[in-house]
């Protein structure tokens, strides 16, 4: 008899495991706080690198549906200076192998591709328990349970259902990041829309590290950008991030920078949103614990460097090969699953773990590049 599946989480990873389990003819359910797909914002943009993010939605079968996501020109990057001065500017040639897609309509896709039923909205899990037999008891919000022979955690850096595996936590990592959006920015923002150019803008003084800008491009000419200050929590927790005068606070670190950069953050349309960083340990693992399991964040946690989605995803595909190989033999798929699983965490984690200097991100744009 084939296990039904419950999974905790309706984040990328958990939808692509759903995914491959359904075309396996698996059934799984996947429980989801957001009250709906369109609960709130989805995040930005992501580029899915044919490594790993486009290995899982060839195992999805929806590479067709990917394709048409792609926004063009997008793979461009500029490096500028803190005084907007050009460091590396390389244009999208469509040879890249990362293109960019909106975080939001890959999540769509994924969802469409799912049997109706398949995600339950508005079910936050609280709590789980083991039962007998290698069972276990999820508990939601509201009082409401779910028992399961096989539950996969793909909650993310909080994950609820770690702790049924490892005593490990999530560590603030010293950083943080501050989003902003511009809206109309070729418009309204032509100095900034032109500094970031037409893909991913990274903005740094050469001579000082922990403080940079991430800016990309997206659709209907939003610049989504990231602010990153290198401060404790602590000091972070002085500003109030509701009061319209948290952005000229953040802007106060920047002082001196380039008027179209700093307008990253001072011209934004939408409040600044304060992201502090964590991660875990860079080789967390846990012993074999029958009928459970994790993926993506929930497993491996690491700051932002743009493997996390991939990674997930590729986490939720292999899981759900493993499951289809073995599917009266869950132990046996976890286990195979977990094999894989550590050192591809293990090897994520380790180069977000490395906080390069501003030095190091200029050389390695430019070494061996020239600047257009």
């Amino acid at each position: 008899m084939r296990t039904p599946v419950t999974i905790i989480g309706a984040g990328l990873g958990g939808l692509v495991l759903a995914r491959v389990l359904h075309l396996h003819g698996i059934a799984a359910t996947v429980y989801e706080a957001e009250t709906s797909p369109t609960a709130r914002s989805q995040g930005g943009m992501l580029d899915i690198h044919d490594r790993n993010g486009q290995l899982a939605l060839k195992e999805a079968d929806l590479l067709d549906e990917f394709r048409p996501l792609v926004l063009e020109g997008r793979q461009a990057i500029r490096l500028l200076a803190r005084d907007g001065t050009v460091l590396f500017d390389k244009a999208d040639d469509g040879t890249g192998t990362s293109p960019e897609v909106q975080r939001g309509e890959l999540r769509r896709i994924l969802l469409d591709a799912l049997p109706a039923g398949t995600v339950r909205w508005g079910h936050k899990a609280t709590g789980v328990r083991a039962l007998a037999e290698g069972r276990h008891e999820v508990t939601f919000a509201g009082g409401a349970t779910a028992t399961t022979s096989l539950l996969v955690g793909a909650d993310g850096a909080w994950s609820r259902v770690r702790p049924m595996l490892s005593d490990a936590v999530p560590e603030y990592v010293g950083r943080s990041v501050i989003e902003t959006s511009l809206y109309d920015a070729d418009t309204r923002h032509p100095a900034t829309a032109k500094a970031v150019g037409g893909g991913t803008l990274v903005a740094l003084d050469p001579d000082e590290n922990g403080k940079w800008f991430v800016a990309h491009r997206e659709k209907g000419g939003t610049l989504r950008s990231y602010a990153t200050l290198t401060h404790s929590q602590e000091w972070f927790a002085t500003i109030d991030f509701t009061n319209a005068a948290a952005a000229a606070r953040i802007a106060e670190e920047f002082e001196g920078w380039a008027p179209e950069l700093t307008a990253l953050i001072t011209a934004g349309e939408t409040a600044p949103v304060l992201r502090p960083l964590h991660a875990l340990p860079m080789e967390h693992r846990w012993d074999r614990v029958p009928g459970v399991t994790l993926l993506g964040d929930a497993a491996h946690l690491s700051t932002p460097n743009g493997e996390g989605a991939n990674v997930a995803m590729l986490d939720g595909a292999e899981l759900g090969k493993a499951i289809a190989a073995h599917p009266d033999d869950i132990e046996t798929a976890l286990t195979a699953y977990e094999r894989a699983l550590f050192p591809r965490g293990a090897a994520a984690t380790a180069v977000a773990a490395h906080n390069p200097t501003s030095r190091e991100v200029i050389n390695f744009f430019t070494q061996g590049e020239r600047t257009e």
